[in-house]
This record gives C-alpha cells, structure tokens and sequence, in this order.
C-alpha cells in the first residue's frame, strides 16, 4: 500500500510539473485602482492563488479543529481519571470529615 501511495505522488507530481512547464507565458495581473504588473509568468500566479487559497482554508478550519483537540484531550483525561478510579477504588478522593459519615447523636 506504501508503494501504491508514493506511486500515485509521484503521478501527480508528473502531472502538475508538466501543466507548469506548458504555463509559463507571460500574463499581465490587475489589481484594483487600475495598478497592472505585466509580464509575470502565468504559473506563478497559480501558484499564488492556490498557497492563498490554501492559507486562507486553514485559517477558516483553524478554530474548528483547536475545539475538537481540546474536546479530545478533556475526554483522554476523563478517561484517565475513570480508569484510575477503577484500579484504586478503595482509596477516596478527597478527605471526608466524620459528621458526613456517621452524625453525632443528639445529647
């Protein structure tokens, strides 16, 4: 399975090489206020466009996935403290003081 994914990379790698070799003529970009670079290599604009798009879709995803770690590591405690309160059930939590145990009688 290793060799079939480094396979498939390096077909994709192929691929994305040879549609930048065939794009590398030179395109004007406009920006607004009517501010023109010319001559910038048609991939390198592509290749701009995706590494934003790439930013830009890990920030939008950055909050949902710092949540879902956090939720992660609160239940792995969870279940670090249930799983010791099964070895040692004998031993109590917390000091316990006599009058909730057992009530003084009343005189």
């Amino acid at each position: 399975m290793r060799y079939l994914v480094w396979i498939l990379r390096l077909v994709v790698f192929v691929v994305v090489l040879m549609f930048a070799l065939k794009n590398t003529g030179p395109v004007d970009v406009n920006f607004f206020a009517d501010h023109v670079v010319t001559g910038v290599p048609l991939i390198v604009v592509m290749l701009s466009v995706f590494v934003l798009g790439v930013v830009l879709g890990l920030l939008i995803a950055a909050p949902s996935i710092m949540r879902r770690r956090r939720e992660a590591n609160k239940l792995r405690r969870d279940v670090a403290r249930l799983e010791d309160k099964l070895k040692y059930p004998n031993v109590p939590g917390e000091a316990v003081a006599p009058e909730t145990v057992a009530p003084l009688a009343p005189l």
